[in-house]
């Protein structure tokens, strides 16, 4: 069994943010070599998301809208007496997942006909990482 390892690195313009990063991990399986597996993808930041959903605008809207109504920003959060200010996005991160774990077939992502892979940012306007890792034949 073989395995490939490599980061994506993102730095949104918003505080909160949906990217669509397909493309990007399916060229790392590319690079990667193995044509049948799995791909891990993991954010690597207790205050981002990794989630596979449909690439539409208007979802997106509701995404956003859902986990601002589920998890508010709020100045009374515990975790805001340690001198931080983004309990919600903590939350946020709970509710959208850290990791998707995808099959490999014939060297490409083994995905449904509208789903696509997306990187949620809570607490944006800094750099952060998301590990790729890629296992198999």
């Amino acid at each position: 069994m073989k395995s490939f390892t490599d980061y994506l690195w993102f730095e949104t313009k918003k505080r909160k943010e949906i990217v669509h990063v397909t493309p990007l991990v399916q060229d790392l399986v590319h690079r990667s070599g193995i044509t049948e597996g799995l791909c891990l993808v993991s954010a690597m930041h207790i205050t981002s998301s990794i989630f596979v959903n449909d690439h539409e605008s208007g979802l997106h809207e509701d995404i956003l809208s859902w986990v601002e109504k589920l998890a508010p920003v709020l100045p009374d959060y515990k975790h805001h007496e340690t001198g931080e200010d983004n309990g919600d996005a903590h939350l946020k991160r709970l509710l959208c997942g850290h990791q998707v774990t995808i099959p490999v077939t014939q060297g490409s992502l083994d995905l449904g006909p509208w789903e696509q892979l997306f990187y949620g940012e809570w607490d944006g306007q800094r750099r952060k990482r998301v590990v790729v890792k890629v296992i198999g034949e």
